[in-house]
């Protein structure tokens, strides 16, 4: 036997995530110099991701060209609601509970069981892999009266938890010019709802029958106010050729209605400095007295046609991002998404620079704009509050605005930053958390137009997709932030390329959705592979010289402590010196959980474990020597995931160099 009595030990644990601002020789030897699809665990370690797969098996249907992307993606009242080109559309999806096999007969009296039919017409089509089935009845979990093979497709096997999914309907058309949708979830009055807006087109309410209700207020105005020159005595009369001086008239339109205090006033035209063929006490109400220096106000905001962000913040609809006013933030009524009065609770607010998204978090309404922050407080007209958060730093791209983590996070000029309330001094601090992966920023943040962002709140985990046009799926990137502790670590996706994305959770259960460019809506979290394409898994240790660069280690082996979910199949390698090319390359170690012996934990000696709780330790001997080792894990397999929790390297000291 080979005398081990000089074999020194090392051991770490798989934490800190990926870094790339630091030397390798300052790494601490937790963290990774390569991280990709392999997520921090908030469990521990470094785990495989999960892929993707198709959530709804038909694809949206196209207006005009293939080439249409997906631009929204909403789950509501059990439905997906999916927009491209001029339409939008509604589907519903489960999952199988018991498999199908490609032998079993359905020629009108099938029955196939499912998760849940809530959502799905009473009668219709369904979608499992490339197979279609018609139904003519169904209960809480069953599809009755099902013939399958349909539509030219041929009988298949289909397992438990396969996708099932009805086609898609057109619920609203006619949006012509339609560009990226932003939707907002709501119930003002003990009816659910949904808001979309497209930037181009009205904004548009769907009731849970998916009954479409433009916002399309029969008068509107500018938003503006100005102030009494000349008072204005209540016996003083005005019906059709009064005239109201004022300060100044230029932001006013040549015609409409004022609010002065309490009454409303309707006038035919104006001057710079007054309002002429004046007629008083409309809209039912009572004349007044009107001081100097009195509050003179447009009697309805800006139009919200065109609106490109729509969001509910105490009671109120809130639009922005309407294109002849980019800088104004309009309200609704209280309870009222679709009226609009000054008279009763509606209005407008102007900031300073164009706003580029919308965020309601704790009490407050953010506003990012291109350059600064605000924040909007208070819960009515009559005490809505704006107070810029910062006026240096602004959001580049507000479909980055995501809450995560106790904080709003999104994507600023320099990286990724967080909005943090703090109850200590009752302010707001902004901090930017992404030093660690601060180059893959910059040579992302060019172009950021498409990019796209999703939370998983039970992994605390944040994913920016750096979507871009002409980069094909395959090698869009992105990156991974996960809140361990008071920490973020980073990790780098490649892979997901999505248009528009949701998250919802109920009654526990996250669904996580994106739309594709390729026309398709798909469900993270789900499967081994991205929708039949590999995952790409890469991790790689920083450069370990065991606290001594000047010694060679000749090392003996190396034991990988992980947590399977199912066989693993990957590959792990062992570098020497900084990976130089005339250092020793070991050939691949399987960590194929068949071939490995595992010891300790729940394993048997030479048969390993996986699921459950087992954490088995994988004792690989290795060869080679060198005066820095690094370790990698390559994994190209469609197995599922699994985590690194942390290694051990026994070595024999060497001559110094």
């Amino acid at each position: 036997m080979p005398d081990l009595s000089q074999t020194q030990p090392f051991a770490f644990t798989c934490e800190g995530g990926l870094v790339k601002s630091k030397s390798t020789f300052i790494m601490q030897p937790g963290q990774a110099l390569e991280l990709l699809n392999f997520e921090p665990d908030i469990g521990g370690g470094y785990r495989r991701i999960n892929g993707f797969r198709k959530h709804i098996n038909h694809i949206v249907p196209q207006t005009s060209a293939s080439s249409e992307k997906v631009s929204m993606v909403a789950f509501f009242n059990n439905n997906v609601l999916a927009a491209r080109g001029e339409k939008i559309f509604s589907s519903a999806s489960t999952e199988l509970s018991l498999k199908i096999l490609q032998a079993t007969g359905m020629t009108g009296s099938g029955t196939i069981t499912v998760d849940s039919t809530s959502g799905f017409s009473s009668s219709g089509t369904l979608q499992i892999n490339s197979e279609i089935f018609a139904y003519t009845g169904k209960t809480s979990t069953t599809f009755t009266g099902v013939t399958r093979a349909q539509s030219s497709t041929s009988a298949a096997a289909h397992i438990v938890n396969d996708a099932v999914s009805e086609s898609w309907t057109a619920i609203d058309t006619g949006r012509t010019n339609a560009s990226k949708y932003t939707f907002e979830r709501f119930n003002f009055d003990g009816n659910d709802k949904i808001i979309v807006t497209d930037g181009t087109n009205a904004p548009t309410v769907f009731n849970t029958s998916l009954t479409a209700t433009d916002v399309s207020p029969a008068s509107t105005g500018t938003g503006e106010s100005t102030t009494l020159v000349v008072n204005i005595a209540s016996g003083t009369g005005m019906t059709g050729s009064g005239t109201i001086t004022v300060n100044d008239t230029s932001q006013f339109a040549s015609s409409g209605s004022l609010l002065i205090n309490n009454e409303t006033f309707t006038y035919t035209g104006k001057t710079s400095t007054a309002f002429t063929g004046v007629t008083r006490s409309t809209d039912n109400s009572v004349a007044a007295d009107h001081d100097v220096a009195a509050f003179v106000l447009d009697l309805f905001p800006p139009a919200v046609a065109g609106a490109k962000f729509v969001t509910a913040f105490k009671d109120h609809m809130f639009y922005a991002g309407m294109s002849s006013t980019p800088q104004e933030l309009v309200f609704s009524l209280p309870f009222e998404e679709t009226k609009f009065s000054v008279a009763t609770g509606a209005g407008s607010i102007r900031v300073d620079d164009t706003i580029v998204g919308l965020k309601v978090f704790r009490n407050d309404l953010f506003i990012f704009c291109e350059n600064r922050i605000f924040k909007l407080s208070g819960s009515s007209q009559a005490d809505f509050t704006m107070t810029p958060v910062t006026r240096n730093i602004g959001c580049v791209n507000g479909d980055t605005i995501q809450e995560f983590a106790g904080d709003l996070i999104f994507l600023g000029p320099d990286g990724l930053r967080t909005v943090a309330g703090t109850a200590r001094i009752g302010d707001v601090e902004l901090g930017t958390i992404s030093a660690n992966v601060q180059s893959i920023f910059d040579d992302n943040l060019i172009n950021s137009a498409l990019f796209e962002s999703i939370v998983i709140p039970d992994k605390t985990q944040y994913r920016i997709f750096f979507s871009k046009a002409g980069t094909s799926e395959d090698n869009t990137r992105g990156v991974i932030c996960v809140m361990k502790g008071q920490n973020f670590e980073f990790a780098e996706l490649k892979g997901i390329k999505p248009s528009a994305t949701d998250t919802f959770v109920e009654a526990g259960n996250v669904l996580v959705l994106h739309g594709g460019f390729d026309g398709y809506v798909h469900r993270q979290e789900k499967g081994n592979d991205f929708d039949g394409t590999k995952v790409s898994g890469r991790y790689r240790s920083p450069d370990l010289t065991f606290g001594d660069p000047g010694i060679r280690k000749h090392m003996q082996r190396v034991i990988l402590n992980y947590k399977p979910e199912a066989a693993i199949n990957a590959d792990m390698f062992v570098r020497y010196d900084y990976e130089d090319r005339n250092a020793a390359r070991p050939a691949a170690y399987p960590l194929d959980s068949t071939d490995v012996v595992a010891i300790y934990g729940t394993s048997t000696y030479g048969t390993p474990t996986y699921g459950g709780a087992s954490q088995p330790l994988i004792r690989q001997p290795v060869e080679g020597s060198g005066f820095a080792v690094a370790l990698r894990v390559n994994d190209n397999a469609t197995t599922a995931p699994y985590s690194l929790k942390g290694f051990g390297l026994e070595y024999q000291v060497g001559a110094r160099r």
